[in-house]
């Protein structure tokens, strides 16, 4: 009998997923579970369940656990469970809200101000503000906790006539946006924001209280007044493990890869 040579060009049958595949996907539910809340209880349901939940092995189960233990999201006690042992709290990228606002239902977020003071700006940092040559702006920078946690190290850049006023406010105790509409008597605009994850210098690690080089989510927020008039320009460094962004989208009936209304070519916004 002749046995024929499989045709390379037929096309792949799926490829068997690993073990190991499966665990990180179990993982990720996980970790999504845990931030939105969904144990109360703070102890994740036992092998059994999450067995049959996940339609997976005892063995993958226990991979997947190991993989949220080594990221510190959960610990094993006896007698009681596989423990959440810092929740992450999630943050919406629906609402220009700041982070107190946000986080109001989980504790008191309290602001530690590192520099409160008037300087010369980097230039990018003036041509985003639309500041002249040789200008001023307000600067601030703030660690921010929420309980005795560090969450975030905050780097704001203010317009100096929105910013000066706020030099003898209660920066300690309240969201900028909060002050920023109280000076200027209205509610803010809009904002462009950027995020990407970087691996933490070993100063901000220190002041976020993570390992040496972990990743961190950094956030770029560029804020309007109602009349376009860019005022607050912020670097955020958020600890990567206690806060996640949400946000729920619509699939408009523009043309895939056409740039949304307001903005310039393909991923260039006008202010940007």
């Amino acid at each position: 009998m002749t046995v024929s040579s499989p045709d390379p060009s037929a096309p792949a049958g799926p490829r068997a997923r690993s073990r190991a595949d499966r665990a990180r996907q179990v993982a990720e539910v996980l970790r999504r579970q845990i931030a939105s809340g969904a144990f109360p209880s703070g102890v994740l349901p036992d092998e059994r369940s999450l067995i049959a939940d996940h339609g997976v092995s005892r063995n993958t189960v226990r991979e997947a656990l190991a993989v949220l233990r080594d990221e510190g999201a959960v610990e094993r006690r006896q007698g009681v469970g596989t423990v959440i042992r810092g929740r992450t709290y999630e943050h919406t990228l629906e609402r220009l809200t700041g982070l107190a606002e946000t986080l109001a239902p989980y504790g008191p977020v309290s602001n530690e101000v590192r520099v409160a003071d008037v300087v010369r700006p980097p230039r990018e940092v003036a041509r985003k503000l639309g500041v002249p040559d040789g200008g001023q702006v307000v600067y601030i920078e703030r660690l921010r906790r929420l309980g005795a946690d560090p969450l975030s190290l905050d780097l704001t850049y203010l317009v100096t006539d929105i910013g000066l006023p706020l030099l003898d406010a209660d920066l300690a105790g309240r969201d900028l946006f909060g002050l920023i509409e109280e000076s200027v008597g209205g509610p803010l605009g809009s904002a462009s924001v950027t995020v990407h994850a970087v691996n933490a210098d070993p100063g901000t690690s220190a002041l976020l209280g993570t390992s040496p080089g972990q990743a961190v989510f950094t956030v770029e927020r560029l804020t309007r007044l109602p009349d376009g008039r860019p005022v607050d320009l912020e670097f955020l460094r958020i600890r990567g493990d206690r806060l996640a962004f949400r946000a729920e989208l619509g699939r408009g009936a523009g043309t895939p890869g056409s740039p949304p209304a307001g903005h310039g070519p393909a991923g260039t916004a006008d202010d940007a």
